[in-house]
């Protein structure tokens, strides 16, 4: 959600046992679950950690973070490590937004970076994390597609 510092935001509803936990921890982990792990990945967003250890229920392998008080699964092919900077009402959800601390991502998902400059060396290639994306209005999970464009240029051609 902002480039500068690195962000992310998640939207939380108050009832779910998370909301608690950020606000007590002031950190929070982001798993990206790749396709392969859809069941594991709906059962963690529909189950509550008030009734059992979700982990185990699961089969995933509960990790420390290295850098802030809060668990990620180590199945999860990219981790985000964030640090709470605020936190945002808006209706049904909460909307936390933390500054990424460290990005964890499995070796054999990366890729020689291509931008240079202050970039790292190598990055996650999202077609090796081979993502889950949820569809909010079709209820659906979905995988990722091929390349279309390059950012900052494919808009380029309508530049006068």
């Amino acid at each position: 959600c902002s480039s500068g510092p690195a962000s992310v935001m998640v939207a939380v509803r108050k009832e779910r046992w998370t909301y608690d936990a950020l606000l007590k921890r002031q950190a929070f982990t982001v798993g990206i679950a790749s396709e392969r792990m859809t069941a594991e990945a709906d059962f963690t967003g529909i189950a509550s950690g008030r009734n059992g250890d979700k982990f185990e229920q699961a089969a995933l392998t509960p990790v420390r973070g290295e850098l802030v008080d809060a668990p990620y699964a180590n199945e999860c092919p990219v981790i985000l490590e964030c640090r709470l900077l605020q936190h945002i009402e808006a209706g049904a959800h909460t909307m936390f937004v933390g500054q990424i601390l460290d990005v964890k991502c499995d070796e054999d998902c990366v890729t020689p970076g291509e931008r240079g400059g202050s970039f790292p060396q190598f990055v996650p290639d999202i077609r090796k994390v081979a993502p889950l994306v949820f569809d909010s209005g079709s209820g659906g999970y979905f995988g990722v597609g091929e390349r279309v464009g390059t950012a900052f240029s494919a808009g380029k051609v309508f530049l006068k």
